[in-house]
């Protein structure tokens, strides 16, 4: 039976190089899976999970009018699993989308994203996700300025800490550090 599937973790914790990791463990069996990203994130090429370490893969991006279960319910090959980058972008309608094709396809769909934003609020594909997720995963990584675990997201600009402003803002290690809740409320800049 399938499930769907949220692992969220803060910048750096390795969830596009995960998500390119499973892919390639379905394929190497010689099953399909379709990967899906924000079309909001532009970092690299709309339609790209690319991870820090370098290592890239085309996905199929989304938009507020995409309809993902009509994408994967139209495919015409046999889909083993569905793979989500950056699902912290999606609509709440879109995370309703990924429920279908679990529950009505049943293919599996692992989501991987953002929980918070540099505020500490939930994203709104991220609070859909924890209402709607069969199961939950963290991922973890380190503070940017010690070694306990990284929860947050600081955002900077010009080597100062941002606590206000738009929730979103792409940008990678030149904008936000993961860091502890020690290092959030002061970090050492």
């Amino acid at each position: 039976m399938a499930q769907l599937f949220f692992r969220y973790g803060a910048m750096n914790s390795g969830k596009s190089i995960e998500i390119i990791k499973v892919a390639h463990n379905y394929e190497e069996q010689n099953k399909n899976v379709l990967i899906f990203t924000s079309g909001l994130d532009d970092r690299e090429q709309i339609g790209t999970v690319s991870s820090r370490i370098g290592m890239k893969r085309e996905a199929i991006p989304v938009f507020d009018e995409t309809n993902i279960f009509e994408i994967v319910q139209q495919s015409e090959k046999k889909i083993s699993c569905i793979l989500v980058d950056e699902a912290q972008f999606f609509s709440k309608a879109h995370i309703f989308q990924l429920t279908e094709i679990v529950d009505r396809l049943d293919i599996p769909v692992i989501a991987f994203g953002l929980k918070n934003d540099f505020r500490n609020e939930l994203f709104k594909g991220s609070e859909a996700l924890l209402i709607y997720a069969d199961k939950i995963e963290e991922m973890k990584t380190i503070c940017w300025f010690c070694t306990k675990k990284a929860s947050y997201n600081l955002r900077v600009q010009d080597d100062k800490p941002v606590y206000v402003g738009e929730q979103i803002q792409i940008g990678g290690n030149e904008s936000y550090y993961p860091v502890c809740r020690k290092h959030y409320k002061n970090p050492p800049l």
